[in-house]
């Protein structure tokens, strides 16, 4: 059943806001049939989640163990019990599953068991395409290694470089970052790569596309011999095949899903907005409905996100916006809000469609469709995590 059918949609008149799409509108339109946004949830539930293997029986040193249990978890995630063990052997990855399985601890867990047996000559660089999902993944790593003098700093832009030389001063055992700050730091000569010891690519698939790779390229080359390289991704582009080969050796190919489709545990559908209508209305309407507790928009546009957000407000409705043009103090800020409660709406660009690890986001819509089906599987992965239904609307004109 269809619990966001709207009854009574009225006619937009110009002062309430149609304009706002027409100043929005894009040269290059979403060529993608709607009917793929389309499906009904099948949850697993916790039950296909997590496996029935516990982390008990991995052989972890205790207090890595003592910190792993203190998080609840007990059982491992497919993708864990998958990756962990060859991590752990020293063997090179390639691994695929959905957003929100538990690939950060997948490949943190084994980082740290390799730290803590020659701390002061080991390095592991974790590169992500953006900088929320680099903020959260130290802040994953510091919660794992609690009591065991191993230390890690984030490196990306929109902060201060030199505060960044001061962190490079101490030996760090996990540095995160994004490519362009990890390689200004590296022509400065403060971040000396050859001493990298393990290289993950977290979001391999975004990393490898054409924004990114000549970065990644660089940094591999600077690394240079290395004991271990890890891809972790939700998706892989076929094209990318011959890259990826060109960065492993002899690895350990683990595909949790086939990186093409989206999470089960989403229940999908669309709303068709009439000729004439305010697709704005519409969706202010919708949150007459209690149930769009935590909501994730998503704009094409950094001003139609700014603009929604604003109207959001001036609706009654608290919302937030992040996209590449706001400061990384200001997209933390909306962040910690957004987990928080304090705000109910994230209006965001796909900057955040690999950056936000948000428990509990109830609702992700699309108010504009997506251009390409590999942003709309990382969009609306943003619920429906750790094996909890999820829903996912997308506004089709």
């Amino acid at each position: 059943m269809n619990h966001f059918t709207r009854k009574n949609i009225r006619p937009s008149t110009p002062a309430r806001g149609s304009n706002l799409d027409r100043r929005q509108i894009k040269k290059k339109e979403s060529t993608l049939d709607p009917r793929l946004f389309v499906k009904k949830a099948q949850p697993s539930g916790q039950d296909g989640f997590r496996t029935e293997k516990t982390f008990t029986a991995l052989g972890l040193s205790p207090k890595l163990l003592q910190n792993i249990l203190a998080k609840g978890y007990e059982t491992l995630t497919t993708i864990q019990e998958q990756s962990i063990e060859p991590l752990l052997q020293g063997r090179d990855i390639m691994a695929i599953s959905k957003t929100g399985s538990g690939k950060t601890a997948a490949f943190l867990i084994p980082i740290i068991e390799h730290a803590l047996k020659d701390s002061r000559n080991y390095t592991a660089l974790v590169v992500t395409p953006t900088r929320e999902l680099a903020l959260q993944i130290e802040e994953e790593f510091k919660s794992l290694a609690i009591g065991m003098s191993l230390y890690s700093a984030t490196f990306i832009g929109g902060t201060n470089i030199n505060s960044d030389n001061q962190k490079l001063g101490r030996k760090l055992q996990v540095i995160v970052g994004t490519p362009g700050r990890l390689l200004d730091l590296s022509d400065r000569g403060v971040l000396d790569l050859r001493k990298v010891n393990t290289l993950v690519l977290d979001e391999f698939d975004r990393m490898l596309d054409m924004g990114f790779i000549l970065d990644v390229s660089k940094l591999v080359t600077r690394i240079g011999k290395r004991d271990q390289t890890l891809l972790f991704s939700a998706t892989m582009e076929p094209g990318q095949k011959k890259l990826i080969d060109g960065l492993l050796a002899n690895p350990v190919e683990v595909k949790v899903s086939n990186g093409a489709s989206t999470n089960e545990n989403i229940e999908q559908q669309t709303i068709r907005v009439p000729e004439g209508h305010d697709k704005f209305d519409v969706l202010a309407d919708l949150f007459a409905n209690p149930e769009l507790e935590k909501v994730i928009l998503f704009t094409e546009t950094k001003r139609l996100a700014d603009r929604l957000a604003k109207k959001l407000i001036q609706s009654g409705i608290q919302a937030g916006q992040i996209h590449g043009d706001k400061s990384q103090n200001f997209r933390n800020r909306m962040i910690d809000e957004f987990k928080s409660g304090d705000i109910r709406v994230l209006v965001a660009t796909d900057v955040a469609a690999r950056g936000i690890d948000v428990a509990d986001v109830s609702h992700v819509i699309n108010y504009q469709l997506p251009m390409t089906m590999d942003a709309y599987i990382h969009r609306i992965g943003r619920t429906g995590r750790a094996g909890k239904v999820g829903h996912a609307i997308t506004f089709v004109n």
